[in-house]
């Protein structure tokens, strides 16, 4: 498909760069959780899907140690298309056409779809993580980041990587 490195971009954002407010969980009414614009480019050749994993990289666990927080699980997306429009995460209307078979997977939270940054305390490091796979993704209806992970293995051509911070 390409010959470019793999790259993973927003137009809203760049890399180490500040995710805007509604992008996130502190967004005011409709301005709010809306998911961002996302643009990738190089795609890997032989590319058969692409697979999206978004995580609080530095979130807190009350118990110890930093294990990420999943915001984002994205799958089945079409190496055809170069992109998710802002806004993408839960709307009827831009799933058909090239959209469609596009899959959602559950967040930390336990529901499928975007759900914007709202750490205890500022700073944190959001790794919007595109991997290129040589195949589809049957996994079912209850999607997880881990689920998607252990299913790759062995899978991927290739990953892109933007990481943001709120």
């Amino acid at each position: 498909m390409a010959s470019e490195a793999f790259r993973l971009v927003s137009p809203t954002f760049h890399n180490g760069g500040r995710i805007p407010r509604k992008y996130t969980g502190d967004g005011q009414g409709a301005l709010k959780d809306i998911s961002p614009p996302l643009e990738w480019y190089g795609v890997p050749e032989g590319t058969e899907s692409l697979a999206l994993v978004v995580q609080d990289i530095d979130a807190p666990d009350p118990s110890g140690p930093i294990v990420p927080w999943t915001h984002w699980v994205v799958l089945n997306i079409p190496p055809s298309i170069k992109g998710l429009p802002e806004g993408f995460s839960r709307k009827e209307e831009v799933v058909g056409g090239e959209y469609a078979g596009i899959k959602e997977g559950n967040n930390d939270w336990k529901v499928p779809g975007w759900r914007g940054p709202k750490p205890p305390t500022g700073g944190h490091r959001y790794q919007f993580k595109l991997y290129a796979l040589d195949q589809m993704m049957n996994l079912g209806n209850k999607v997880t980041k881990e689920k998607l992970l252990d299913s790759i293995e062995g899978h991927a051509l290739g990953d892109a990587e933007l990481v943001a911070i709120y």
